[in-house]
């Protein structure tokens, strides 16, 4: 089985996926080794600082970045703020759309920094991690120009 070191930022009420995500990726013959926070590893701290310090040291040792995206994605503070910080660490980030999250709106920062975004198309994923070109999709799989990005969009 291959291992990733891999970031999963999400909106803490989407824990559910995260697992999920792993027991898909696992059944693939990827096992990933999630630095962020979730069931598996909760987080009760309240003092921005010491939540920012986890988080960087997460994001740092990752070699990757997954971003989960449902309908409340979009608004999560932290979510933007460590697809951000990825970005000037030059990680690698990638989108990817809950299962059945259709017309979720996606988090800023994921269209300015992000490499790519998929369905829940586990193949894309794994792509993805792996560094390959996984273009820009809608939930549906069809082809979505990211906001602001001038080059060219490559198919789903």
């Amino acid at each position: 089985m291959k291992s990733r070191n891999v970031f999963i930022s999400h909106y803490g009420a989407d824990d559910e996926h995260v697992q999920k995500l792993k027991s898909n990726l696992s059944d693939r013959g990827v096992s990933l080794r999630n630095s962020s926070r979730d069931s598996t590893r909760p987080n009760n701290a309240s003092n921005e600082e010491y939540i920012k310090s986890m988080l960087r040291d997460g994001i740092n040792w990752a070699g990757s970045v997954v971003v989960l995206v449902g309908p409340d994605t979009h608004s999560r503070e932290w979510v933007n703020w460590e697809i951000e910080y990825a970005h000037k660490l030059g990680k690698r980030i990638i989108g990817v759309f809950l299962h059945g999250a259709k017309d979720s709106d996606i988090p800023m920062n994921l269209d300015k920094y992000g490499h790519g975004l998929t369905g829940w198309n586990m193949e894309k994923v794994i792509d993805g991690i792996n560094g390959k070109d996984i273009g820009w999709c809608k939930p549906d799989g069809t082809p979505r120009k990211p906001e602001f990005m001038l080059t060219n969009v490559p198919k789903c």
